[in-house]
């Protein structure tokens, strides 16, 4: 599973997951955008709009499958309710919850952050050369969850940390928006669909066609 705002999606977001994805052999590359992000202002653009850009975005790609659960969902968008759905729908199977390095860095400022791995395992995305600390209470669960051998992850159905390097994508949404917002192009930034449908319906200030 991949979670975030996708305020809107690109090629950053979707280029890791996909080596992710072969790397560790999974079934499914699970997309789920936000409604109401809990750790972030509010999206640019409604939630309903991002979700049809990922649906773009991930069309042709016969592994991927867009979840809108947390688009019906009331108040923020908290993944470990989301995590406890699919292991209540899914039984006992892995799942694993991408994240990148930065992300995983401030998880202890989640909500219930410690019992995202009764649900899933995390496997967190880095970059070459990529350094920085962990807060101490992460340091301490990584100490007692970390694996380097990505067939741990089939054995047991959650509870481990596996880091996973991936090419360096230096992409970002803040960026893509403003370029959006000046007019100028955003080709090989984002897959060819979402630039389409985002120059087609002038999203985040886009001149329309």
């Amino acid at each position: 599973m991949l979670g975030g705002t996708f305020d809107p999606i690109h090629l950053g977001h979707l280029r890791p997951a996909e080596e992710v994805r072969e790397a560790l052999q999974l079934a499914e590359l699970r997309l789920i955008p936000a409604r109401i992000p809990p750790h972030r202002a509010r999206p640019r653009v409604c939630a309903e709009t991002r979700a049809a850009l990922v649906r773009a975005a991930v069309a042709d790609h016969p592994g991927a499958t867009v979840d809108e659960r947390e688009l019906h969902r009331e108040g923020p968008s908290y993944t470990v309710d989301t995590l406890a759905e699919l292991r209540a729908e899914l039984g006992p199977v892995s799942l694993c919850l991408i994240l990148g390095l930065d992300t995983f860095r401030g998880l202890p400022g989640w909500s219930r952050w410690r019992r995202l791995f009764d649900y899933a395992h995390l496997v967190v995305t880095e970059r070459p050369g990529a350094g920085g600390s962990l807060p101490a209470a992460l340091r301490a669960e990584l100490e007692q969850r970390r694996c380097t051998d990505p067939a741990e992850l089939r054995r047991s159905v959650a509870g481990r940390v596996c880091f996973q390097s991936v090419t360096p994508v230096d992409i970002s949404a803040t960026g893509i928006r403003r370029a959006l917002a000046c007019g100028r192009s955003v080709r090989y930034l984002v897959p060819e669909p979402v630039r389409e449908r985002l120059a087609r319906e002038g999203l985040y200030g886009y001149p329309q066609l």
